[in-house]
């Protein structure tokens, strides 16, 4: 009986999420009907290995980012609990100054200053170090919320155990800090994919460059820029979908 009503509920659940699909699809597509025209898709049409192009620099650099962001957040986080104290202040310092200042201003300092400067002109492992460094310091203060938000009395009840720091992370942390963080990490990772199309001004090749460049040519901005959207949907949609999969399992277990 409780299988039959878990399925019945996920039943519901689907159908209800159809639905709102299928109603926001209608909306879309009459909007888009009314103020778009065959001749204007027939030319966006012809450029499409713009668009397929473009997708698959911002899925690779996304794909990238998403890895080497997650792993600079993780140690900024963990500097910044460090015991001593230029390290803390040094991680510090670098999250809240990232995280203070736009994007935009930060791509153009980077790759026109600090790495123009170091010799750096190769505009993917540009693209990829200044995502990585932007992402890497809201990951770093999601983290680092998710582990100081453990009780204390954990804390201490695994000194008493005698495990040892990185045992406490491990065994202790890290699984309850995983559950709090998924939601805010998932908004994040969506973010960081958008955030990518602002590396057009240093001449990335990514979908809304791309986009862009269709447009110019066929003079159909919004037959353009729907499969930009679309593009991006597709990209952002399954870290939705496997995180809150992640979640149910996570709570599941506990």
């Amino acid at each position: 009986m409780k299988t039959d009503g878990a399925g019945g509920a996920r039943h519901t659940s689907w159908l209800g999420i159809l639905g709102a699909v299928l109603v926001f699809g209608i909306i879309i597509y009459a909007a888009l009907w009314r103020l778009t025209t065959p001749a204007g898709w027939a030319g966006v049409w012809d450029y499409r290995h713009l668009f397929w192009r473009g997708w698959l620099g911002t899925l690779g650099l996304a794909s990238a980012a998403l890895v080497t962001s997650t792993l600079f957040g993780l140690l900024l986080a963990l500097g910044r609990r460090a015991p001593w104290l230029p390290v803390r202040a040094l991680c510090t310092v670098h999250v809240e100054l990232i995280r203070g200042t736009p994007l935009l201003a930060q791509i153009l300092i980077l790759f026109y200053g600090v790495f123009h400067l170091a010799g750096l002109e190769n505009r993917t492992l540009a693209s990829l170090l200044i995502l990585t460094n932007f992402a890497g310091a809201y990951i770093s203060e999601i983290v680092r919320a998710g582990i100081e938000g453990i009780g204390a009395s954990q804390w201490e009840t695994a000194r008493a155990l005698g495990l040892t720091d990185a045992q406490t992370y491990r065994h202790v942390v890290a699984p309850q800090a995983l559950r709090a963080v998924l939601p805010p990490l998932a908004g994040q990772f969506a973010s960081l994919i958008k955030d990518s199309s602002l590396l057009k001004i240093i001449g990335f090749e990514e979908l809304t460059q791309n986009a862009e460049q269709a447009a110019s040519f066929t003079f159909s901005s919004l037959e353009s820029y729907a499969p930009l959207a679309v593009g991006y949907l597709i990209l952002t949609l399954p870290i939705s979908l496997w995180t809150r999969r992640l979640e149910k399992r996570l709570r599941f277990e506990t």
